[in-house]
């Protein structure tokens, strides 16, 4: 049934293609939506970032889990592995992280704080910044060599 809604699934190795977009998108709606909040005053705008916040950080868990869980099996060259799966967890295990530290906050100040926000605002900045590298690491593991699937045969070595 599931192949025949999604007849791509059949292709992949693993889960966590289907998860990683989720947390993006929706991390990084949040953390704009909290960088705005302080030129708004909104109260809609500051309950829209905290529940984009804290759904973010739970899908950006799971993501996590599902590379974690998916690692082993992902056919790379050892020197792909080490120069791209490595960097690609340790930026996005960050991004958890930053995002995990905002939830909490968050959670306690709820929806929006009033102090340390001299603090907050530049962790939203943070996670904008380090979540696009982790990002660009993993798409170049899919995109350049073939980490996602079986169009050519595996392992492809690292090139610069």
């Amino acid at each position: 049934m599931i192949e025949a809604l999604f007849p791509g699934i059949q292709h992949l190795q693993n889960t966590h293609p289907l998860v990683v977009h989720f947390p993006i998108a929706v991390l990084f709606g949040s953390a704009l939506f909290y960088l705005l909040v302080p030129l708004s005053s909104s109260e809609a705008l500051a309950t829209t970032a905290f529940s984009l916040l804290i759904i973010g950080i739970l899908v950006a868990a799971a993501a996590v889990r599902s590379c974690i869980y998916a690692e082993p099996g992902v056919i790379l060259a050892s020197s792909v592995r080490g120069y791209l799966l490595e960097k690609h967890q340790n930026f996005m295990i960050m991004t958890l992280f930053i995002g995990a530290v905002l939830a909490i906050w968050s959670i306690i100040a709820r929806p929006f704080l009033r102090k340390g926000r001299a603090l907050f605002i530049p962790l939203c900045f943070a996670l904008l910044a380090v979540m696009p590298i982790g990002v660009a690491y993993g798409a170049l593991m899919v995109y350049d060599y073939n980490a996602g699937g079986h169009a050519y045969p595996q392992p492809i070595e690292f090139v610069k």
